[in-house]
């Protein structure tokens, strides 16, 4: 990646770091899931709106690092309004992104979340919201848990 988009990553993450967007808790919610970093102490709760298979709302509240913050934020702007299935087929494009396959694509606004490849303490940290997302879709309704452990 080239130094000047890595720094153009950069700065997107910094903003969404600093004015997360969709920080806010989904009521009602359907679906919910928790994630958690014990490596780093982050913490994330991600509330869903889901009816019809839809995402009709997302959103998050957590206390968390620049990059887990950030992540939370780009994930809920990209899946706000997606089926559930384009946010399950999403998911798996980012981890793949995340395990080192770069040809996978992502949607433009995940795309400085490639950048945190660059520094592999720090994937757990992008990945944090995703894995909440992946318990939430996964309860069916209840609490779903996770964390980057495992």
């Amino acid at each position: 990646m080239a130094d000047d988009l890595f720094k153009l990553y950069q700065d997107v993450i910094l903003e969404h770091n600093r004015k997360p967007r969709n920080y806010v808790a989904v009521d009602p919610a359907t679906h919910r899931g928790h994630g958690y970093n014990p490596l780093c102490g982050d913490s994330i709760e991600l509330t869903l709106d889901v009816r019809d298979g839809v995402i009709h709302a997302i959103g998050f509240q957590g206390e968390s690092c620049a990059i887990a913050t950030a992540s939370a934020s780009l994930l809920t702007d990209t899946l706000q309004g997606c089926s559930v299935d384009e946010a399950e087929a999403i998911t798996a494009r980012f981890r793949a992104v995340m395990d080192g396959q770069d040809e996978e694509d992502l949607p433009a606004g995940l795309e400085p979340l490639r950048g945190v490849r660059r520094f592999p303490s720090r994937i757990k940290c992008a990945r944090l919201a995703w894995a909440s997302l992946e318990a939430a879709l996964a309860g069916d309704g209840e609490d779903g848990a996770a964390s980057t452990e495992g």
